[in-house]
């Protein structure tokens, strides 16, 4: 079956509407969080007081001074984890505070 010229799959669509809104670095934002507390379990999300995405960058704010040494260490590894969830190379770098 060949594809027309006005058509669209529903995945380009899609695409468009989150282009044309620019509600892409927001959904982005929404299912980083909900991976974090997946990909890291209970202990390490409880100690977890906030997770933001700004301009590709993700901003961790640890409460625990031993866990956020610990995690300082890994900044490669949970990128690289978050990176292959999302399918694409979205973060460029964590900072975690």
């Amino acid at each position: 079956m060949r594809k027309k010229s006005n058509e669209t799959t529903l995945a380009e669509a899609m695409q468009m509407m989150l282009s044309e809104f620019r509600l892409g670095s927001e959904l982005h934002e929404r299912r980083i969080q909900s991976l974090w507390h997946t990909l890291m379990g209970k202990t390490i999300s409880t100690y977890t007081s906030g997770i933001a995405v700004r301009k590709n960058i993700l901003y961790l704010s640890i409460i625990s001074a031993p866990l956020r040494q610990e995690l300082s260490y890994s900044k490669d590894k949970i990128k690289a984890m978050i990176n292959r969830e999302l399918g694409e190379e979205y973060l460029e770098d964590v900072v975690i505070r």
